[in-house]
């Protein structure tokens, strides 16, 4: 029979094929496998120990907003933007998200970079002056009055006459 460290390293290697690990999250992972295993050959139970390492964020606040990538606080994962993530692997709204890990309303669920990329983008096709222009259009035409309408009375004197 395999020892619990072959076993666990099995695993690890089994998930680290699908997915890209650093060297210090492979020696993480080997460590929580290989105590899972441990706890399950003594009987204990290990779903404890589980939610309890889920309650944590993954990441720390100050490390989760970078520059270039955002990540996830549930997962770790590094993305550009949050709000897609959050809803298709976590089924989580942003404002839950920012309620969970107590992140302000005005900190952005999106990279710095990305922001900045998209700002740029929407003044080099002016879009902030066509937004200008339609509400300056729009208020010309909610300031002007409505034309009165034509009283009927004398049109129907009229067909009377006749």
């Amino acid at each position: 029979m395999a020892t619990l460290l072959e076993m666990a390293a099995e695993i690890v290697s089994a998930h680290a094929s699908a997915t890209s690990m650093s060297k210090e999250e492979l020696i993480a992972e080997i460590a929580s496998v290989y105590q899972a295993l441990a706890a399950l050959e003594k009987g204990e139970s290990v779903a404890a120990e589980v939610a309890a390492e889920e309650a944590g964020p993954a990441v720390s606040k100050k490390k989760a907003f970078g520059k270039d990538k955002v990540f996830c606080m549930i997962c770790g994962k590094g993305m550009k933007t949050l709000s897609r993530h959050l809803k298709t692997a976590h089924d989580l709204k942003p404002g839950q998200y920012r309620k969970q890990f107590g992140i302000p309303r005005t900190q952005s669920l999106a990279a710095k970079s990305y922001s900045e990329s998209r700002r740029q983008m929407a003044i080099d096709r002016g879009l902030g002056d066509k937004l200008a222009l339609a509400r300056a259009a729009r208020g010309k035409k909610a300031a002007k009055p409505a034309a009165p309408k034509a009283k009927a009375a004398p049109k129907a004197k009229a067909a009377k006459k006749k």
